[in-house]
């Protein structure tokens, strides 16, 4: 009624209600897609728990625990039950914390999550897009694997958590669970889940708004984290053929909810898949609103009034042409002064080189003048010398010649 509309009633079938099983046919048609993100340690069980989940073997070669680095390694197939048809696609780290630094371990994880939004970005904003046949790789779910060591969390998972709640759905598990006990299992994951809380760390809580599974989800809520345990190999039981890990102890098989968790944890998958992808949505929303405002894309004008996204574009268009103009200005100008400075210089050197020949010969005759002019104050100095040298050199000689005159000679017989 706010809206402006009115709730009639039909006097006859019309038959819209045919709309959800058009709609079921159409995506039963068209597929599902489905992404999972698996990290943890090397060697802690992630390619055998999903080959577990999914109940089919992924071929998958053994990672190696010296790479420099984090890597991620992707693997997409088709599943298909009944009629319907899930294109799944695994991420799992390799590497991840095996490096003496792990201080950026996260920080590929992180990447790859952000570069999935941010090609999901650049299909919707091309001109001639195609969503509805694209292949959205955008991140649905982190399985996280938790060593089973029964302290506490490491220092890595409360950073990575800590960097990836905000852009993905997390389901912490843990790995192995069947190498302790069930009294330590459930110490440790008491541990676990008030670690995450004192931290901030936000992970993924079943959904309990819908009342089909409300009661479900807020039960298996209360079992977070999953303890798995992962396993290809059949092991004959009776007359049965189960999966399951034989020790020298028992058998821990993997289809018992009372073993292990990872019934639970497919259970809670296929049930709550729309909603991770639903949730998968809102976080790509968040980051598509973050990258609009860093290019100053706005819903809302300087008066709060409403702009549409031709306004805002035109309003850029603008703006960079003005920011071109005025660069391309200070280049003219620029390129003028050094024009200018450079036929300056061309033109003093110009007037240098066509100098006359007398103005060349009236400099020479200039400073041979000065020569002579310093050369004949030397000549009378030196004649001054030389003419009060001849009168000392006779007055010398007078005296000389008075006192041989006044000196008797003594005659000697």
């Amino acid at each position: 009624q706010n809206d402006g509309c009115r709730t009639l009633s039909l006097s006859a079938h019309v038959g819209f209600d045919s709309l959800p099983d058009q709609l079921v046919r159409k995506s039963i048609k068209h597929g599902f897609c489905f992404n999972v993100l698996c990290i943890g340690e090397t060697g802690i069980g992630k390619s055998a728990l999903m080959s577990s989940l999914f109940n089919t073997n992924f071929e998958d070669s053994p990672s190696t625990h010296f790479l420099s680095s984090v890597r991620l390694r992707v693997q997409t197939c088709e599943l298909q039950e009944s009629n319907v048809l899930l294109k799944l696609t695994i991420v799992k780290t390799v590497g991840f914390g095996d490096q003496m630094n792990k201080a950026d371990s996260y920080q590929p994880i992180v990447d790859y999550i952000d570069a999935q939004f941010e090609a999901y970005l650049e299909e919707e904003l091309k001109v001639i897009r195609s969503l509805f046949s694209y292949h959205d790789t955008r991140i649905h779910v982190c399985l996280y694997f938790i060593s089973p060591t029964g302290r506490s969390l490491k220092t890595i998972d409360l950073l990575t958590m800590r960097s990836l709640d905000s852009k993905v759905n997390i389901i912490p598990i843990i790995g192995k669970a069947d190498s302790i006990s069930k009294t330590e299992l459930q110490e440790f994951k008491k541990k676990i889940m008030s670690e995450l809380i004192s931290n901030g760390i936000q992970i993924y809580q079943f959904p309990t708004d819908d009342e089909t599974v409300s009661e479900i989800n807020t039960i298996t809520n209360g079992h977070l984290p999953f303890a798995v345990v992962g396993s290809m190999e059949k092991v004959k039981i009776g007359n049965k053929m189960v999966r399951a890990r034989q020790y020298p102890w028992g058998i821990v098989k993997v289809e018992n909810e009372s073993h292990c968790d990872t019934v639970k944890l497919r259970r809670m998958l296929c049930t709550n898949m729309e909603d991770l992808r639903e949730k998968t949505r809102a976080y790509y929303e968040l980051y598509r609103r973050c990258r609009l405002e860093k290019l100053s894309c706005r819903d809302t004008g300087p008066e709060n009034k409403p702009v549409s996204l031709q306004e805002v574009i035109e309003a850029k268009r603008l703006e960079f042409f003005l920011e071109m103009e005025r660069k391309e200005e200070e280049i003219k100008q620029r390129f003028v002064q050094r024009v200018n400075e450079k036929a300056a210089m061309l033109e003093a050197a110009e007037q240098q080189a066509s100098m006359p020949v007398l103005t060349k010969f009236d400099r020479l005759t200039l400073m041979h003048q000065e020569e002579e002019l310093k050369l004949g104050e030397k000549k009378k100095l030196l004649e001054d010398e030389i003419a009060e040298f001849i009168e000392k050199k006779a007055i010398t000689e007078l005296i000389q010649s008075q006192v041989s005159v006044s000196t008797p000679v003594v005659s000697l017989k």
